[in-house]
């Protein structure tokens, strides 16, 4: 039989269909599902491009895979939407495939440029070959990577991403004139908002106070753990300098507000140490509807802008304003067209059908009062 080694990034959306077809049993991960597909592909037809092709025939969602074959073989090829990430480098004598550029940049290789969507690259016998195995027409790359989870230092469309959030802090900043001119002192969640920070210093002639601080030696992502380590987590991993809040209406640049809670213990500690006024400008347009792609924000439930508007939400957190970077203004500094991006978790609107269908159906339970199910665990999709 033959064997192979799989890494993935993203998430298998019909991943019931799969797991039926396949005769998986319950519970293993969408990862041994492409798996066990390329395999049985593999030793029926002995073709990497056969496999991935039924691959991509079969699969609904994001999947950016590197993969080794029993052979030496090495190939990596990304889902035809180009949902999440994917790039290749090389250096003397070696190939590589990576997320993002940065993991290239650190080992000392140099950056190639993008796996396209639905595209296939492999290398056999030292040398690279690749084929677009599947062309949607469109691409649909996940926004949420430019304001959250990509690097800075990461080139996404042959633009660094730090770029892009320096743009998003201006936007803000004019967007927002009249609140913003109400403030004194420009302040960054760090460290995703750093450069948005920057930004809306530069535009709004605010003074920027590095007023928080990050402790290096804590790297878990608060919006991903469990609710009651969120605050703990913050709590260690952001310290806030007093003196530099206190008395002071504040002008906070963050990247988005997820499930809010994170925020509101953020606003907690300002208020306690003295700030006068807290105005909330988040890089990222509100979250109103799941991720069906590989976020952890799955269901609409846990989501604090899918029922309230940015007034409510402020009330909720305890803050004087919050302030959200319109749509069209994010679109328009990554530098890609709307149609480029996923914007699902902003719009309710998905790139692929079955997402569609779940965030519908997922809302209708909802208002009906039913158990609202959203991820693969719990037997949905």
């Amino acid at each position: 039989r033959r064997s192979i080694a799989l890494s993935f990034n993203g998430n298998i959306v019909n991943m019931g269909e799969l797991r039926s077809s396949l005769g998986l049993p319950e519970g293993l991960s969408d990862a041994h599902a492409l798996n066990r597909l390329l395999l049985g592909t593999l030793e029926e037809e002995g073709s990497i491009q056969e496999a991935v092709k039924l691959c991509m025939d079969q699969v609904e969602g994001a999947y950016s895979t590197v993969c080794l074959i029993d052979d030496g073989t090495l190939l990596a090829f990304r889902d035809p939407l180009g949902i999440k990430p994917l790039c290749h480098g090389c250096g003397e004598g070696i190939k590589a495939f990576s997320s993002e550029s940065v993991g290239l940049d650190i080992n000392g290789l140099e950056y190639c440029g993008e796996v396209s969507p639905g595209e296939l690259l492999w290398i056999e016998e030292g040398r690279l070959h690749r084929e677009r195995v599947r062309y949607s027409g469109r691409r649909a790359f996940c926004a949420f990577e430019f304001a959250y989870f990509a690097r800075p230092d990461s080139l996404f469309n042959d633009r660094y991403v730090y770029e892009a959030r320096v743009q998003f802090g201006m936007n803000l900043a004019r967007r927002f004139e009249d609140v913003a001119s109400r403030c004194d002192v420009v302040i960054s969640l760090p460290e995703t908002a750093n450069d948005a920070a920057y930004g809306f210093h530069i535009a709004s002639g605010l003074p920027w106070e590095m007023a928080t601080r990050r402790h290096r030696y804590v790297t878990q992502r608060a919006f991903i753990s469990k609710a009651e380590e969120r605050e703990l987590i913050l709590a260690r991993k952001v310290n806030i300098l007093t003196r530099k809040i206190r008395g002071r209406r504040l002008a906070v640049v963050d990247d988005s507000i997820v499930r809010g809670d994170t925020t509101r213990s953020v606003v907690r500690r300002l208020r306690a140490a003295g700030a006068r006024e807290i105005h909330l400008f988040i890089t990222y347009p509100r979250i109103i509807a799941p991720c069906f792609y590989g976020i952890d924000m799955a269901t609409y439930s846990e989501l604090i802008g899918a029922w309230r508007t940015p007034e409510e939400i402020a009330e909720e957190i305890g803050a004087d304003s919050v302030n959200y970077q319109p749509i069209e203004d994010y679109v328009k500094a990554t530098g890609l067209r709307r149609d480029e991006l996923c914007l699902g978790c902003v719009t309710r609107r998905y790139p692929t059908p079955r997402a569609d269908e779940m965030a519908r159906e997922m809302w209708e339970r909802l208002q009906s009062g039913e158990e609202e199910r959203g991820r693969i665990y719990e037997g949905w999709c």
